[in-house]
């Protein structure tokens, strides 16, 4: 179990003015690309307008970072933002509306608790073996979608096909646990060679998500998080569970402070972190500190920007190695 993964195919920060989020993320270091929103007809034969989600991606080579902000029915979209049409049969367009505006009262929702991050994405080769693998385990989820997604090739900004599964808690509304929004997402072959940018900041790859967790919902979650992830790799320091196969580590209230000194989430169980792999961890402090950005030196080989930093996700810099 769990030998379906390939690490994290991407977090979602949800934030709640998008042209403040993406100018933090620049402060940082990352290339941040124009955000995209889609615009659809409400009704057949009616004006194709902006509501749901605005989004945007600060890409690496195999993953990437998402940027959300939900975009008012009756207000602007964000400034500079790209309209993606959405088309679909006239009988099929109440569904894909009822299915946005699900999806925007979801990331509103997760606003409501904190803005921070609320996404974790896990990848794999094999969506479909992973549904039956969940649903064998009596874990609930709402199956295999298909969508089309803004990615940023060698030849500019192409639509590429992506399939995705989300966990849901029986619970709670569908694409939904208590710490947000999990699941699994395949991509399809790319139709050109992928063209990362090149980050100020020396960043190559997201590499961790931390998920913090009252001390008594420790033992739950590692059982919860081994039947989708597989085991974890043992455990570290106490009050830590790393499932390595998803780089993802859970860690208890009580342990936070040792693993991201001085954070406290806004709410429990919360994604607190997320970690990035920098070439030059040196050359990274140097720029960082350049823009006056906040700093924790935790280790050697550790920088942590905290979240009070960062719109209310703290964000670790690690040297690749």
């Amino acid at each position: 179990m769990g030998d379906d993964i390939n690490g994290l195919h991407h977090v979602g920060h949800i934030v709640r003015d998008m042209g403040q989020a993406m100018e933090r993320y620049r402060r940082l270091g990352f290339t941040v690309p124009a955000p995209a929103y889609p615009v659809l007809p409400r009704v057949p034969g009616g004006p194709a307008e902006p509501f749901g989600v605005a989004n945007t991606h600060v890409y690496f080579p195999g993953n990437f970072i998402e940027l959300v902000a939900v975009v008012p029915e009756t207000g602007p979209a964000p400034e500079g933002a790209r309209p993606i049409p959405l088309r679909v049969p006239d009988d099929r367009l109440p569904g894909l509306v009822a299915a946005v505006r699900a999806a925007a009262e979801n990331i509103t929702s997760f606003l409501r608790r904190f803005q921070g991050l609320h996404i974790m994405i896990a990848d794999t080769p094999d969506l479909d073996g992973v549904a039956a693998r969940l649903t064998a385990s009596g874990v609930g989820h709402g199956g295999v979608h298909a969508v089309q997604r803004p990615v940023e090739t060698s030849v500019g900004t192409t639509m590429e096909p992506a399939r995705y599964l989300e966990i849901s808690d029986p619970g709670l509304s569908a694409g939904r646990v208590p710490e947000g929004r999990i699941g699994f997402a395949e991509n399809a072959p790319a139709q050109a060679p992928p063209s990362p940018p090149d980050h100020p900041n020396g960043a190559t790859g997201l590499v961790e998500c931390v998920l913090c967790v009252a001390d008594p919902a420790l033992p739950e979650l590692e059982r919860r998080y081994g039947t989708y992830f597989g085991r974890p790799d043992g455990r570290g320091t106490p009050g830590t569970a790393r499932f390595g196969r998803a780089n993802v580590t859970v860690v208890s209230e009580s342990a936070l402070a040792a693993r991201l000194p001085g954070e406290r989430p806004a709410a429990l169980p919360a994604f607190a972190a997320y970690a990035v792999s920098v070439r030059d961890l040196a050359a990274t402090e140097r720029f960082l500190r350049a823009g006056d950005v906040p700093l924790t030196r935790t280790g050697p080989e550790e920088l942590l920007v905290p979240a009070s930093a960062a719109l209310g996700t703290a964000i670790v810099f690690r040297q690749e190695g």
